[in-house]
């Protein structure tokens, strides 16, 4: 990767990261699927100023319904039953292992050996981590939280169809796939959580929510995704989702400084198994021919 795509990919990193303190405050006063409709209600506005890409319908349908509805549609869902914010960052990167499978069966992208050991680390760390759930992590939670990612993963490749119709303004494509989640996240509020809880938050909507919902639209969706799918339209699905496995390094230490969230024992160890495992993925390559190539010399 070019010097100046993985700036950006680190500049993604810290957004999203601090995203998920976002998405705690702004439950405190939306319900979950109410705050996903809000989301991309905000997200979508540029679409009176940008023109629309050249791109299939099906392929904005199957995006917002995915990397949108389903990954923020749990995501939220999770954190608002107890999954705290900082855990929810690690465990949501399993996102990078869902799109490592999903790419090699889809898209025909090839594994590495060093790809293999990272998603073998990641598993054992995800295992740990599940395995502490108690009053401090709902299982619910946890398992809301793979759903994510894997909707997440879902949409990765759902990208990579997207930049193969040809070039694509991918920021433009992400504002206009934001119309596609309104509707069906008002829906779901709508019969999920009542027309009562929706008229309670809409009517004492506060500032900070308020606040919290422009950071997760224009910030975390406009500009996270916006650049994070113009990365995947540049390079393969296994060399770019990798990267999202330092988001829990923001999350975890944002979710400590503003709500004092801490981890127990095994949820460190398997956030350090998981981030290992992004380590190997990344690197794992690299350390082994500098080994060899050192080797040789001698």
């Amino acid at each position: 990767m070019k010097t100046k795509d993985i700036m950006l990919a680190f500049l993604i990193v810290l957004i999203w990261g601090i995203n998920f303190v976002a998405i705690k405050i702004g439950l405190h006063g939306v319900p979950p699927l109410l705050l996903g409709a809000l989301r991309f209600m905000l997200a979508a506005l540029p679409v009176l100023f940008i023109a629309r890409p050249k791109v299939p319908l099906r392929l904005y349908l199957a995006y917002g319904l995915t990397i949108s509805v389903g990954q923020f549609g749990f995501l939220f869902s999770a954190i608002n039953m107890g999954m705290p914010s900082g855990l929810a960052s690690v465990v949501l990167q399993a996102q990078a292992f869902f799109t490592l499978v999903l790419s090699a069966l889809l898209l025909n992208e090839q594994w590495k050996k060093a790809q293999l050991a990272g998603l073998i680390f990641a598993s054992i760390g995800l295992a740990f981590i599940g395995s502490a759930h108690g009053q401090i992590m709902p299982l619910l939670g946890f398992l809301l939280t793979l759903s994510a990612a894997g909707m997440w993963a879902m949409g990765n490749i759902i990208t990579r169809k997207v930049a193969a119709t040809g070039p694509v303004n991918m920021f433009s494509f992400v504002v206009w796939a934001s119309l596609v989640p309104p509707l069906p996240f008002l829906a779901l509020s709508w019969m999920i959580e009542g027309p009562a809880a929706i008229n309670s938050a809409i009517s004492h909507l506060s500032w900070t929510s308020l606040a919290a919902v422009a950071y997760l639209a224009w910030a975390a969706t406009l500009l996270g995704y916006g650049l994070w799918a113009r990365l995947f339209s540049l390079y393969p699905a296994n060399q770019v989702a990798p990267f999202s496995l330092l988001v829990p390094v923001v999350g975890l230490i944002t979710a400590w400084l503003v709500f004092g969230e801490t981890l127990n024992g095994l949820q460190w160890a398997g956030s350090l198994l998981l981030m290992s495992g992004l380590l190997i993925n990344l690197f794992g390559g690299r350390l082994k021919s500098m080994i060899l190539s050192t080797a040789w010399a001698r």
